[in-house]
């Protein structure tokens, strides 16, 4: 089974959705239904293509007619998906199905509105490591989804150089060296980043060249005499405190992404619903229930 195939049969097996008691109670084993998921905010979606997975996992038989895919903006109102089957299935693959969808929709719609206030500069909206464990996959692609990028996927997609590997290290010059070496000795074909948290830092950092230089919590006025400093050649990135208040000036300095953990640690989900109609059934159905 796949990563995503095994996430889907954890979370549906963590909600007993194979043992509704509820359900198996009060409708017929033959009912079947229509459900729609619609929308109850504005938002931008993801976890689409996930909950169609967990409604076939449930059940195959479901039909699903999507008006809605990742990374469409939806209002109030909106129909995503309706769906048609047993009525059972549907109910207990509900729970699960939206949780997926409202959580990440909650991270693609946070990453947008951080696209948006930054729309007309040459600045990136990027994600960090700070995700749900387990679900990072998933949380990433719906930074993409909300017109976001991708920062290291893992701990081997890149090499980021913080504080306490400087501490180790010894130095900002000697982490970034060895670094590079250990990218030459094992043919690592990953970027080197290194966080600076001073100006003097930078200065510093430069001389070694670095792909990437990470500005951690400074002001905008701090990153833009950084700009000055930093050439071209290395990608300059901030980070920390900020917020779609201060997003725009953070943009308007020239730095060439800003990094944002709270959009994938600390995001509101987006408000679906699922409501069901069921089909009349006839009487000899009925009965052979």
């Amino acid at each position: 089974m796949s990563y995503i195939d095994n996430l889907i049969e954890l979370a549906l097996l963590e909600d007993a959705a194979y043992e509704d008691l509820t359900a198996n109670a009060t409708i017929l084993s033959l009912q079947r239904g229509i459900a729609q998921i619609t929308a109850k905010a504005t938002g931008t979606l993801s976890g689409c293509e996930i909950a169609q997975q967990v409604f076939d996992t449930l059940n195959p038989s479901i039909q699903q007619q999507w008006f809605k895919n990742d990374g469409d903006v939806v209002q109030v109102g909106d129909v995503i998906v309706e769906l048609t089957g047993n009525l059972r299935a549907l109910l207990a693959a509900e729970r699960t199905a939206l949780n997926f969808m409202q959580h990440l929709s909650g991270i693609a719609t946070a990453t947008q509105a951080f696209v948006d206030v930054v729309q007309g500069t040459d600045c990136l909206i990027a994600d960090t490591r700070k995700t749900t464990p387990g679900l990072r996959l998933l949380e990433k692609k719906a930074v993409i989804h909300g017109g976001g990028i991708n920062h290291r996927m893992d701990l081997s997609s890149g090499m980021l150089i913080k504080e306490n590997h400087i501490e180790g290290s010894g130095s900002i010059t000697d982490a970034i060296h060895a670094c590079f070496e250990a990218c030459f000795k094992n043919n690592y074909d990953v970027w080197v980043e290194v966080e600076c948290e001073t100006e003097d830092e930078v200065k510093e950092a430069v001389q070694s060249c670095p792909d990437i230089i990470l500005l951690d919590n400074m002001t905008p006025e701090q990153v833009q005499r950084c700009r000055h400093l930093v050439p071209d050649s290395i990608l300059l990135e901030a980070s920390g405190n900020i917020t779609l208040d201060n997003a725009r000036l953070y943009a308007e300095t020239g730095v060439n992404r800003i990094a944002i953990g709270a959009i994938t640690h600390s995001s509101p989900s987006l408000d679906l619903s699922m409501h069901v109609q069921a089909i009349a059934m006839n009487v000899a159905a009925n009965d052979e229930s």
